[in-house]
């Protein structure tokens, strides 16, 4: 059925549409109330079929792409808008305005249940009353609250309060032992409004930070001065200096989106209580070079992607910086998600319009220094590589395991920085190379829901491995682009002589598997190898953690008389430990004796029992 045929037989039901190109490759997941209506509007049919004439440059570019449609009916125009958000995040589709998926973030809390209260971080929602919320910190929150320890004399340790006598803490004046009754509980929630004053008005923190800077620096206390020092920059970077009190008490959440010539910049900024709590802000991902920014999108994306976690502390209402449309659909989602309304608001004047220039001011320099900052390199390999796009984000896996022991696989990533919060190991079953790095894939593959795809997959291995992992993207439509880095192979073998070694790099064109060959100082390749050599490092470092266990099970045989011969025959037959602890008589005489059979199955059966 082509696609004129297609377009004839759409539903008049809400749903989810996908446009796709010549190669099958998805363009564009789009959400329709009804999709009869929505997906014509894109087309117009006389003389030919055609992109409809008011479209955006961007769509009517890619209109002129489409080949083929998909669409999923849904009960709903909301079940549309969420099915819709998912895919987006799972397939990353060349035409839709792509955000790094949000994470739960971090908030300060106190629990005023206790007569004692600390503050303590979560990312957890604790549905107490008597917890209260400060946040959220994209960053700062740890150096927050080490700073406020220091300076507070708050309870320090959970377990303190349990004591039955007052402990180090008590004598280096860090508290006031509420333990052993050297404070009432009057005295002490005086101590808790100081704390929280900092949490308040970081101003004052930082003020005080510095003041103790410089007395450790007269001290020549250099190495805490540093630490001071950094901490101090931490929680600068939490923050968005507005000079404004909204005079409420309002909780506040702001959304800005503003487009430059090369990027685009998201800012959120969090009001608590009428005060900036904290702020942050992520580079769109927009996939075409001509930034023909949808707006609308752009803000939707953003909102339901923070508003889809679990949220603590809601906002009474939602800023956003540019007057939108469809924002009943928004709220709509907000309502169904947290059982309340939360109007999504664009003021025209007032207070807010002010920290909405706060705001987008903010974004303007931040759009700056991204373009004073930013290396070429990507761009560099965009083009060597023939990328579908200009990358950021990139996952790097390699595997270890030493004679089928401790298999392993090790996933790093890599945007701007190494980010090891987001590095994944594997313990892995399968025996050769081909089969780990295909089970290492196909789980990563499958956590895609949570944990959205990269822009690059780097693979440590050669053209072979490049073809699986082409294969494993195709299967699930995923919009990734793949190269792979091996050592070059002297008969049949990797060439690693000191000195000699060279790394090949294997990429896809047209569908076809091709090599580049770069100079050792050619930063491109240095890049790529960086990526390499960590995730190497990664794999091995947690295959010896597995191999130190592995070595400690195999001990427990060997004591009883199990020899290091008939070991290794069991772990090439089974394959790991655990197997061989459950296997049936039957099973361990393949491999052994019926005498050590039977001394290994009544071994492990004792230990069950």
């Amino acid at each position: 059925m082509n696609l004129e045929e297609k377009l004839k037989e759409l539903p008049k039901d809400a749903g989810v549409y996908q446009y796709f190109d010549k190669d099958g490759h998805l363009l564009y997941v789009g959400k329709a109330k009804v999709l009869k209506n929505r997906v014509k509007s894109y087309f117009k049919f006389i003389p030919t079929l055609g992109p409809a004439d008011k479209l955006s440059p961007r769509i009517y570019k890619m209109i002129t792409e489409v080949k083929s449609l998909e669409w999923i009916v849904v009960p709903s125009e909301h079940d549309a808008l969420i099915l819709e958000n998912s895919l987006i995040k799972q397939l990353k589709p060349k035409y839709n305005i792509l955000l790094r998926d949000d994470k739960t973030y971090p908030y300060i809390i106190i629990d005023y249940k206790e007569d004692f209260p600390r503050l303590e971080i979560t990312r957890k929602v604790l549905k107490d009353k008597n917890i209260k919320y400060f946040g959220p910190y994209s960053t700062g929150a740890r150096d927050m609250l080490d700073s406020i320890y220091e300076i507070v004399p708050l309870v320090q340790k959970k377990s303190c309060v349990k004591a039955k006598e007052a402990c180090l803490f008590h004598q280096i004046k860090k508290c006031y032992a509420p333990c052993v009754g050297k404070i009432t509980k009057e005295e002490y929630s005086k101590i808790v409004d100081e704390a929280l004053e900092y949490i308040y008005n970081k101003n004052k923190l930082l003020r005080k930070l510095n003041e103790r800077m410089m007395q450790y620096s007269e001290e020549f206390r250099f190495e805490d001065a540093m630490k001071i020092r950094d901490r101090i920059k931490t929680i600068e970077k939490s923050q968005i200096h507005t000079g404004m009190d909204l005079a409420t008490h309002e909780n506040i959440d702001l959304f800005a989106i503003e487009v430059s010539k090369e990027k685009a910049v998201l800012v959120r900024m969090f009001f608590r209580e009428g005060k900036l709590a904290s702020s942050n802000h992520d580079y769109l991902k927009i996939n075409q070079k001509e930034l023909d920014i949808d707006l609308n999108e752009a803000y939707k994306r953003a909102i339901i992607n923070y508003y889809d976690n679990e949220i603590p502390l809601l906002p009474k209402e939602i800023i956003v910086a540019h007057e939108l449309e469809e924002i009943e659909d928004l709220e709509e989602f907000l309502k169904d998600r947290f059982e309340k309304n939360i109007p999504i608001v664009y003021p025209k004047r007032g207070k807010k319009t002010k920290i909405v220039e706060v705001a987008l001011n903010n974004c303007k320099e931040l759009l700056r220094l991204q373009n004073v900052n930013t290396s070429n390199i990507y761009e560099e390999l965009k083009e060597l590589f023939h990328f579908a796009n200009i990358p950021t984000r990139f996952e790097c896996y390699d595997n270890s395991h030493m004679m089928g022991q401790a298999t392993v696989g090790g996933m790093i990533t890599w945007e701007e920085k190494f980010l090891k919060k987001d590095y994944r190991h594997y313990n892995l079953e399968a025996k050769d190379e081909y089969s780990q790095m295909k089970e290492t894939l196909m789980r990563r593959v499958d956590s895609f829901e949570k944990n959205p795809a990269p822009d690059v997959w780097v693979i440590d291995g050669g053209a072979t491995l490049l073809n699986l992992a082409i294969d494993i993207r195709n299967s699930v439509g995923v919009n990734l682009d793949i190269i792979a880095i091996a050592k070059e192979k002297l008969d049949f073998k990797a060439h690693r002589a000191k000195g000699s070694a060279k790394d090949i790099i294997y990429f896809e064109k047209d569908n076809t598997i091709q090599r580049v060959d770069l100079l050792p100082s050619d930063k491109r390749l240095q890049f790529v190898q960086r990526l390499r050599d960590e995730a190497h490092r990664f794999a091995i470092s947690f295959h010896k953690k597995q191999k130190r266990k592995e070595d400690s099970k195999i001990s427990l045989l060997q004591i009883k008389g199990i020899g290091e011969a008939k070991v290794k025959k069991l772990l090439l037959y089974f394959g790991e430990f655990e197997k061989i602890k459950t296997a049936s008589i039957e099973d361990l005489k393949a491999v052994l004796n019926e005498k050590d059979a039977k001394v290994l199955f009544n071994y492990f059966k004792e230990i069950k029992e």
